[in-house]
């Protein structure tokens, strides 16, 4: 590949970024209340995004051989008592997941 070709692509990407940063803005701010099917989606995406997130994580596990997912479990529930202890997904994310890479890496 060309440098031309990488240029372009790489331009491309990036402002279809943009305006799709920018999109909503554009759409929805003109001091009026949104619609009601976008304040829907912001309350049920967030839950479904994490609940595909967690079956992907934890779709090889294989209880009958190995460590039988005992990792992944023991980290699945330090995430969530950290999201109800401190009620932060980022810090409940982080923690488990270095957790996740302590247990692997050390102990199993």
């Amino acid at each position: 590949m060309n440098d031309t070709y990488i240029i372009t692509v790489i331009a491309v990407m990036a402002m279809v970024t943009i305006a799709l940063r920018f999109l909503p803005f554009i759409l929805f701010d003109h001091g009026e209340q949104l619609p009601k099917w976008i304040s829907y989606l912001g309350k049920v995406l967030p839950p479904a995004i994490m609940s595909m997130l967690l079956v992907y994580c934890l779709r090889n596990i294989k209880l009958v051989e190995g460590n039988h997912g005992l990792p992944e479990l023991i980290c699945v529930g330090v995430a969530m008592l950290m999201h109800f202890w401190k009620r932060n997904t980022l810090l409940s994310i982080c923690v488990s997941t270095i957790l996740y890479m302590i247990i692997t890496q050390s102990v199993m």
